[in-house]
């Protein structure tokens, strides 16, 4: 149960941590350093000193015990005062009536309280509080009580904090060296996160190893997966048009024949295979262009669908659009990447579905696409199926029925992914069919 709290309150970045673990020995180190130096040398020396006024006090009340009456013992205590550096008086009092008081932080003070309760048997108290800089101590004598007023600088060492403000100075000193070799070790590994991040986002930004030789290799083995990834891409993007690009040539002729053929069902089933075939070749061809070179661009997420929705509109489909009320602020997007596998989308909601409502969710992290139908949906265990390329369902919602090549869901999660996000599918709650939400960080 321990271990969730104490890392909830631990740092989250490679700095903090770093940092945290250079300073805790650091601190760790000053403490036990400064609670020996008090232990040992202030509370100690302070012992030392404070033995030697309690000689003293004891002589001073031995001698207002021997005094024949109170004036005599007030004029030896006198005679005492000056040469031992203390303040003496004889109080008519033959009860001690001062109060024991002490500072709880007051180390030196408890160790002269002590000291002196060790080496005077009489009765007594210690007043560390009423005097600033003084102790004053109540002694019972058969004359009175006498009251004795101690400077603190008579039983403590001179300047014992200097040990601990060299410390601290010291120590403040390695931190700041410290942080900024940190800052500088860190830099790269932040460089790095954040290529890796624009990368996985569908942008290649400038990045160039740096830092520690580990950090350097890491550098280099990601542009290097970078390139190979790249290649790769353009080597499917290419074999994908160029297979494209041919299938069209003998599309075009068999198009060109069926229009001089003599009308019949037997021309218009050729007619309506052309045709399915020319919407698998544009499919394949969307595919291909999914992680293609098309640079982002800032654009309105809430124009990009209104646009995507005016397009279907036009086509004489009843396509709903929710946008929210506040402006949507622009965001770096592949617009025509973006718009195909909204498209895609909508035209799944319309093949299967009789209402389609869209509508544009926004936060601080992320902008949602979010495209519902009343159809009959996806069961839920077949839903990661319908992300597969060429995929076809048997069961409920065929994404492949109308002539398509089952590239509908795997463009839109291609082109989702290439931004860093992803494709949700659900059951629409207030349509009751597919709710699809494509998903995009900012």
């Amino acid at each position: 149960m321990s271990r969730p709290i104490i890392k909830r309150y631990l740092p989250k970045s490679l700095f903090g941590r770093a940092l945290m673990i250079l300073l805790l020995p650091i601190l760790l180190l000053q403490l036990v350093v400064t609670g020996l130096f008090i232990q040992r040398h202030y509370a100690g020396v302070t012992a030392q000193m404070a033995g030697a006024v309690a000689l003293e006090l004891s002589y001073a009340a031995d001698v207002v015990d021997a005094a024949e009456s109170h004036d005599a013992a007030q004029a030896r205590l006198d005679e005492l005062a000056r040469p031992l550096g203390l303040g003496l008086q004889l109080l008519p009092d033959t009860l001690l009536s001062l109060e024991a008081r002490r500072r709880f932080y007051d180390v030196s003070g408890s160790a002269l309280a002590d000291t002196l309760r060790r080496h005077l048997t009489r009765p007594m108290a210690v007043d560390l509080v009423s005097v600033d800089k003084a102790a004053v101590v109540g002694i019972e004598t058969s004359k009175g009580v006498l009251r004795a007023e101690i400077p603190r600088r008579r039983t403590i060492a001179s300047n014992p904090h200097l040990l601990l403000v060299w410390m601290v100075v010291t120590a403040t000193a390695l931190v700041v060296v410290a942080v900024l070799f940190l800052r500088n070790q860190v830099r790269p590994i932040k460089a790095l996160a954040v290529a890796a991040e624009a990368f996985g986002k569908g942008r290649a930004t400038p990045f160039r190893p740096a830092g520690a030789e580990e950090v350097r290799r890491a550098g280099a083995a990601f542009l290097e997966m970078r390139r190979r990834i790249e290649r790769q891409i353009e080597q499917r993007t290419r074999m994908l048009s160029a297979v494209s690009h041919d299938l069209r040539t003998p599309l075009t002729r068999m198009k060109l024949a069926l229009e001089f053929t003599e009308p019949g069902p037997e021309t218009d089933d050729l007619k309506r295979d052309v045709a399915q075939m020319e919407r698998m070749v544009q499919e394949f061809l969307d595919f291909s262009r999914g992680e293609g070179a098309e640079e982002p661009a800032s654009v309105s997420p809430a124009a990009l669908l209104e646009g995507v929705v005016e397009d279907q509109r036009r086509m004489g489909r009843e396509v709903g659009l929710s946008l929210p009320e506040e402006e949507v602020a622009p965001m770096a997007l592949r617009v025509g990447a973006v718009a195909r596998a909204l498209t895609n989308l909508v035209d799944n909601a319309v093949r299967y579905g009789r209402r389609v409502e869209t509508s544009l969710r926004a936060n601080r992290r992320s902008v949602e696409f979010v495209i519902e139908d009343d159809g009959p949906g996806i069961p839920e265990e077949l839903r990661e199926t319908a992300f597969r390329a060429f995929s076809r369902l048997d069961e409920a919602r065929n994404m492949d029925a109308g002539g398509g090549a089952g590239l509908g869901l795997a463009i839109a999660l291609d082109v989702a992914r290439s931004h860093g996000g992803v494709v949700l599918l659900d059951r629409s709650d207030a349509l009751g069919g597919l709710k699809a939400v494509v998903r995009i960080p900012r």
